[in-house]
């Protein structure tokens, strides 16, 4: 009765929290956190959990120290939880330049505020936003404080990721004005709870390597068990260009020339090459057009705009958008202004977009009118900010037709205005040479006025390099085919047909250098994407599905050789996240990070996760096989122990995919503590998170449930599993929304 209660009140808590997510989703956030993540029956409902499972714990007279460890380290958690939840004070306080306050607003816990006071006194002496050099992206946001305490004054400084701590109270970065005179900074005074919570998360550490550590432990038992030996099968392998018209194009040398000017292009100093790249992808889906490169694309629009403006260049993915209007797959420019009048044609549904109707159909109509923008942008100058211009210290660059400081000298001020009518001039008698004499001017006016803002020659050939590679769309498509081919081939072998040795060995070489090779590719693209952004490449949800496609490559090829099972697995796996992250819901562009984000927390956090997710995706492929092994087979004697082998090697994935989850679960909530000052926000994505991590935390307690010793149950209960994954990462990202949403 104890184990049905500690289990139904488990599952009661993954319900509650998921219900909760949605929940905040139509009600909103304050709601849900009065009336369910901060209630007195959630607190009442986790107690319970904590208190039956130890119980049931202790009535079982469980003696392994790693799993007596992990447990206790949860009850910890919980412990510290409550006693922030209970005790800790948070609040924030708002302070203009040359502003003392010994006082904050104080969240009451029941939706309101009151006033609370601080054991010392604080001043701003100046606020400070730190931008990345020669742009206005924000790098980090920083207080100058004072801090008086009866009669003693001493300096603080609060940014963000640094937290200011003094008499048990803790100041973060939150906000600040838009004049920039004023801050506001976060508060949080928690003697007890963090402690505990601490102590709970570097125990919950220490035993979740001890659980793969022990030598008597049910991981290291897996890795010896018999069905693994020797593999479980032995296994092997099995754009339409669109004709560009007569438009008139820069000489694609002259134009490539010109690509290495830099411009200022979403928030940091890029080779124009990037811009023109990003350009051509975003209106026509693709890298070229008609067998013309992307700086020609560009830069001829600029020179003959006339003449562009009637190329079918815009692409319109909608197909019932493009029947409502009557358009071609590819449109020109013009197209969408010669109605009636000379009416915007989309003009009706982008409004109605814009006005609350978000269905498919106005979605469509106004990701359409976002690559129209795109082309006014381009046409009033506005994308080409490549003149630098240094005063004060601080770098910012200019397009040809924005205003342009007081305090530029007259030279550069006519060579600002005067450059692109030169190049315009140039370009229409097609006299090249002296267009790229101009083009050698405007980069040597970069290199003497761009300053530090300049990025430097590595990252500049790291970023030419990343933008020679083709486009990821022939890595999906090859990893896809070969993991189905090779997955059907394994499968035809599970279910008792020969092959001959020398298929059988093309097909395990063949899908194992396959492997390699897009592991190679998807590595290097990895590298230099970091070397380019100066920063570890999974800030955003183009950049994790890359990293979770890398670790499921990374795990496949690493154990291969001993589960040949893997091979198809990983080609499969990683060729649908490089899909995912090719779709378009996702947006490839480079950009400085949140400062937010500037924390080596972070890529711990992701790094962990992703890897988790990946050996997850495993366990759920698993048991997709393991359910259609009995039912292929002609032996099905056979098929149930090939189905039981399935079940031995997904729970060899699942061990080292708990101890990833629970580290990076955790490892978030240390970083989010330093950034916010709450290591536990209850958002969406922290709650999926911690709801897939209680749903596959049940499938290692097969000793308790007998059902989860059967291979058929086990297979759908870790396929039933794999949803809350799903849920997490894209559930989150493209329907609750939240603090972690990357879409």
């Amino acid at each position: 009765m104890l184990k049905k209660t500690a289990f139904a009140l488990l599952y009661l808590v993954m319900a509650a929290m998921g219900a909760a997510t949605f929940v905040e989703k139509f009600h909103g956030t304050a709601f849900a956190r009065l009336h369910v993540y901060g209630s007195a029956w959630f607190v009442l409902l986790w107690t319970a959990l904590a208190l039956t499972s130890v119980a049931y714990l202790v009535r079982r007279r469980v003696r392994r120290a790693s799993v007596v460890a992990l447990h206790a380290s949860f009850v910890l958690i919980l412990i510290g939880a409550l006693l922030s939840h209970l005790l800790s004070v948070r609040g924030s306080i708002h302070l203009r330049t040359g502003e003392t306050a010994s006082t904050f607003t104080a969240d009451d816990g029941r939706g309101g505020t009151t006033t609370a006071r601080l054991p010392f006194a604080l001043r701003l002496d100046t606020f400070r936003v730190v931008c990345h050099e020669g742009t206005d992206a924000p790098a980090d946001y920083v207080s100058h404080l004072t801090l008086t305490d009866g009669g003693r004054s001493l300096p603080a400084r609060v940014s963000m990721n640094r937290i200011f701590t003094y008499a048990s109270t803790r100041l973060y970065q939150a906000s600040y004005d838009a004049d920039g005179r004023g801050s506001v900074l976060a508060v949080n005074r928690d003697p007890w709870g963090t402690g505990v919570t601490y102590a709970g998360y570097a125990l919950l550490f220490a035993s979740l390597l001890w659980m793969l550590l022990d030598p008597r432990g049910r991981f290291r038992r897996l890795l010896r068990h018999p069905l693994l030996r020797g593999g479980l099968v032995a296994l092997a392998l099995v754009a339409l260009p669109c004709a560009a018209r007569s438009a008139t194009v820069l000489p694609e040398q002259t134009a490539a020339r010109m690509g290495r000017l830099y411009v200022e292009y979403g928030g940091r100093i890029c080779p124009l090459q990037t811009l023109a790249l990003d350009f051509t992808r975003k209106i026509h889906g693709s890298d070229s057009y008609g067998g013309h490169t992307a700086e020609q694309v560009l830069l001829s629009w600029v020179f003959w705009s006339d003449e562009w403006d009637a190329e079918p260049v815009i692409r319109v993915k909608s197909r019932a958008l493009r029947q409502l209007v009557g358009l071609d797959e590819y449109v020109p420019f013009r197209t969408f202004f010669t109605g009636r009048g000379g009416n915007y044609l989309l003009g009706p549904l982008v409004m109605q977009y814009y006005a609350g109707q978000r269905d498919e159909l106005h979605k469509a109509a106004a990701e359409v009118d976002d690559k129209l923008q795109l082309v006014f942008a381009l046409r009033r100058g506005t994308l080409f900010r490549v003149f630098p211009h240094t005063a004060g210290g601080r770098t910012r660059w200019y397009a040809p037709t924005e205003a342009l400081p007081a305090g530029m000298e007259r030279p550069c001020s006519l060579f600002v205005r005067g450059a692109f009518n030169r190049l315009n001039a140039e370009a229409g008698r097609a006299d090249f040479a002296s267009f790229e004499a101009t083009v050698a001017q405007l980069a040597a006016f970069q290199r003497q006025y761009g300053g530090r803002s300049l990025p430097s020659p590595a990252a500049v050939r790291a970023e030419r390099a990343y933008n020679a590679l083709p486009s990821l769309a022939w890595l999906w498509r090859l990893d896809l085919a070969a993991g189905l081919a090779t997955l059907v081939f394994a499968l035809w072998q599970l279910a008792g047909r020969r092959a001959g040795r020398r298929l059988a060995a093309a097909v395990r070489y063949g899908s194992a250098g396959l492997l390699t090779l897009s592991l190679a590719w998807l590595s290097v693209l990895l590298v230099l994407r970091g070397i380019v952004s100066g920063r570890v490449p999974m800030s955003n949800g183009y950049e994790t599905m890359l990293l979770l496609a890398w670790c499921t490559q990374l795990v496949a090829l690493a154990f291969c050789r001993r589960v040949r099972l893997l091979a198809p697995f990983g080609l499969l796996l990683s060729g649908f996240f490089l899909l995912v992250s090719s779709l378009g819901m996702m947006d490839p562009q480079m950009s400085p990070m949140m400062p937010v984000l500037a924390s080596p927390l972070l890529s711990v956090h992701v790094s962990l996760v992703m890897m988790s997710f990946a050996l997850l995706a495993f366990t759920f492929l698993c048991g997709v096989a393991g359910l259609l092994m009995p039912a292929l087979g002609r032996d099905r004697a056979a098929g149930h122990r090939q189905a039981e082998a399935l079940r031995v090697l997904s729970q060899l994935f699942l061990y080292p995919a708990m101890a990833l989850l629970g580290a990076g679960i955790f490892t978030g909530a240390i970083w989010a503590n330093v950034s916010w000052g709450s290591y536990w926000s209850w958002d969406a994505k922290e709650v999926w998170a911690l709801v897939a991590f209680l749903f596959y935390a049940v499938a290692l307690h097969d000793a308790s449930l007998p059902f989860l010793r059967s291979p058929r149950s086990y297979h759908w209960y870790m396929v039933a599993a794999f949803s809350t994954v799903l849920m997490t990462y894209f559930g989150v990202n493209y329907y609750l929304g939240g603090l972690h949403s990357y879409a």
